[in-house]
């Protein structure tokens, strides 16, 4: 079982380093177009092996896409990260060559691979791998939804001082300021959420977690990098284990929730084939249209998009 991780930045290495203290697959294969980079950053991940346990073994190379040959997954974290003032959406453009360039030399040696989309915005590379790799849509999967709710879950722990692992919660839409809240599909240990907070003060829960990845920026100078890691582990582990994990990731629409042509955060069933199903939720009309709001933000985004064939 093989997983090649193309960036090996903090997002790359801290997915491998991930991965590998699961021990859940036989070898990782670490790229990145810096010189040696990937080699530095694979052998000091080596070197904790003996201490957590894993047989996994981890390389890593400079620009050579015939090591990631018959991968089953390949992890698209490359890119340019925000920094401070900068939007997702001012990296389409920049972004977009990479991930085509990438897409195009890793499709070549795993015709068969799935992708899981980690870079910036998030929605839109994933199209662009999609349009690029010309594989089925269910092999292609942005981490968004994952990410999304993982902070809501952290932030509303902390104003009800409970548990986060004990809160279920789903985050539809596009990775960013349109993301989607499903207050009625959030419960903890399975009581509704409006039991424990009031809708108008879980709104302001959720502008916080639409702000969570701006304000590491922030502080940090550059994106994060640890949750969003934790999140690709997830669903790395629930396409090779085939657990047919309920996620919400970003998935390309034929007509589900009558949108179309478009990448956006739904829920999905994860397994050995990729995206095995989307969950169609029946949505009330004030979610419907949030979520149609955050399809015409994430179109718009696309019809920037320079020609990248």
């Amino acid at each position: 079982m093989k997983v090649t991780i193309i960036g090996a930045g903090n997002v790359g290495a801290s997915c491998a380093s991930l991965l590998a203290e699961k021990d859940i697959v036989n070898e990782i294969v670490l790229l990145d177009i810096r010189d040696k980079f990937a080699e530095g950053k694979s052998l000091d991940i080596s070197q904790m092996f003996p201490i957590i346990g894993s047989n996994t073994h981890i390389i890593g190379k400079t620009n050579d896409y015939s090591k990631s040959k018959n991968s089953e997954v390949i992890i698209i974290t490359c890119g340019i990260p925000r920094k401070p003032g900068m939007s997702r959406d001012d990296l389409v453009n920049t972004n977009a060559k990479i991930i085509h360039s990438v897409t195009k030399e890793s499709i070549h040696f795993s015709p068969k691979a799935k992708f899981i989309i980690v870079s910036n915005p998030l929605d839109v590379m994933s199209y662009v791998t999609y349009l690029t790799a010309k594989v089925d849509s269910s092999r292609v999967i942005g981490m968004a939804g994952i990410l999304d709710s993982a902070r809501y879950r952290y932030f509303l722990s902390e104003e009800l001082n409970c548990s986060p692992h004990d809160i279920q919660t789903l985050l539809l839409g596009g990775h960013g300021d349109t993301m989607v809240p499903l207050y009625r599909y959030t419960s903890i240990s399975g009581i509704p959420i409006m039991e424990f907070i009031s809708k108008e003060k879980n709104q302001i829960i959720i502008e916080k977690t639409k702000k969570g990845g701006e304000q590491i920026i922030n502080l940090l100078g550059t994106s994060a990098w640890m949750a969003p890691s934790a999140s690709v582990a997830q669903m790395v582990e629930a396409i090779i284990k085939d657990s047919k994990r309920i996620l919400s990731c970003s998935v390309f629409l034929k007509g589900e929730y009558d949108l179309k042509d478009v990448y956006l955060g739904v829920p999905v069933m994860l397994g050995k084939s990729g995206i095995e199903k989307i969950i169609e939720l029946k949505l009330n009309q004030e979610e419907k249209n949030l979520l149609k709001k955050s399809a015409n933000h994430v179109k718009n985004m696309i019809k920037k998009l320079e020609n990248f064939h």
